[in-house]
């Protein structure tokens, strides 16, 4: 039997995202499949809510989207700061360094966020200020609304990088003016992994137009892939490199359930999900990482190993049926675990994920109350 998948990413995905998946490979000049991807990059707008931005459905992961934002905003010599609450924010800042940059990242206490006053302070002269929504490294999240009035006070164009938070956060990019804000497929959006999704306000593509200097990325440039978004949207062929046709079929259909759910629905479900969770390792006696409940994502729970259990739980819980994730961040990897609950994520998926860290936790040794209470708290707080 298939065990259940529940980690940050790739999650579970609906039966009519496989089906999707599954059909025999399409021609990228196909009508059918123009029609597929023209309506993703409508529904895309949709999801992100941003009817005034530009999007660009890409094969590749969430690091090429980080990649292609920094690409075309950043030139030699250009600050940035970073607002950084993980493993994802120093890459971000990595990135930006490797296209001319000068970075300055905000951080803060292991588990929290920078407040705004201290990201204020860095301010003067940024040309971007990036932010990360959810850092799936430590499930701590950023006050995006806030930090991106900040950035627009100062001038700055606002890069949210949107992994692990769009469709399961709430991130309105248009209302909150914010200038470019990227994903990846196999995140809360519920598709495969493969596809590197970014919408780009007019404001960002206006200061890519007024470029001094190249993009250095042939790939990553806007350059080589707005005519192809534009054709396909008006349901014209048109080629640059072969798109992964298969996985913008599954991401049609992934974003059709989603909007058929409906966002706000969505991330009400994500936020009822994430509080069975916490409801569940209170009742085990288990400390998260993120330190206050403001900062805590309600698309992954990142959660210390109890006194005497290490990462032998991640083996033992797949045993019982569930896969869940090792720590990522450098300085605490071995000392904690992940469950990504992003997605349509079903009540019996979080129920089968309690019961099976439960039940795995009782076998090492660890059951402060018996085996059974989290699951009756989770449950108790799905249906509260």
């Amino acid at each position: 039997m298939r065990p259940l998948v529940m980690i940050p990413g790739p999650i579970e995905i609906d039966d009519a995202v496989v089906r999707a998946l599954g059909r025999p490979p399409k021609s990228h000049l196909d009508p059918e499949l123009i029609e597929r991807f023209g309506r993703a990059l409508e529904r895309v707008r949709q999801v992100f809510q941003a009817p005034k931005g530009q999007p660009f459905i890409v094969a590749g992961s969430g690091t090429l989207a980080m990649e292609m934002a920094v690409a075309n905003l950043i030139e030699p010599g250009d600050r940035a700061v970073v607002a950084d609450i993980g493993y994802f924010g120093a890459r971000m800042a990595e990135i930006l360094e490797r296209h001319g940059a000068t970075v300055t990242r905000v951080t803060a206490t292991l588990g929290s966020a920078p407040s705004v006053a201290e990201v204020a302070g860095a301010m003067a002269g940024c040309k971007v200020l990036a932010i990360t929504h959810v850092d799936t490294s430590t499930a701590v999240r950023n006050d995006v609304r806030a930090l991106a009035a900040l950035g627009r006070e100062n001038g700055a164009l606002v890069v949210v990088d949107g992994v692990c938070s769009v469709g399961g956060e709430e991130l309105l990019q248009d209302a909150w003016d914010v200038d470019v804000v990227l994903t990846a497929s196999q995140k809360a959006i519920g598709a495969p992994p493969g596809l590197a999704i970014v919408v780009a306000s007019q404001r960002a593509l206006a200061a890519w137009r007024a470029r001094k200097c190249k993009v250095a990325s042939y790939y990553a440039d806007f350059a080589s892939w707005l005519p192809i978004m534009e054709a396909y949207e008006a349901r014209k062929p048109k080629y640059f490199a072969t798109p992964a046709v298969n996985l913008v079929e599954a991401l049609d259909e992934s974003l059709r359930v989603l909007l058929e759910d409906g966002v706000p629905q969505r991330i009400e479900r994500h936020r009822r999900t994430a509080n069975a969770f916490r409801a569940a390792w209170k009742a085990l006696e288990l400390t998260q990482l993120p330190t206050r409940v403001e900062h805590a994502a309600h698309t992954l729970s990142a959660v210390y190993y109890p006194s005497g259990i290490d990462a032998a739980l991640v083996g033992a819980v797949r045993k019982e049926g569930v896969v869940i994730a090792g720590g990522l961040h450098p300085e605490i990897g071995g000392k904690y675990f992940r469950v990504g609950h992003m997605g349509a994520c079903p009540a019996a998926d979080v129920l089968n994920a309690v019961g099976a860290i439960e039940r795995a936790l009782a076998g090492l040794g660890y059951k402060p109350h018996g085996v059974g209470r989290a699951v009756a708290a989770a449950q108790a707080a799905l249906f509260a």
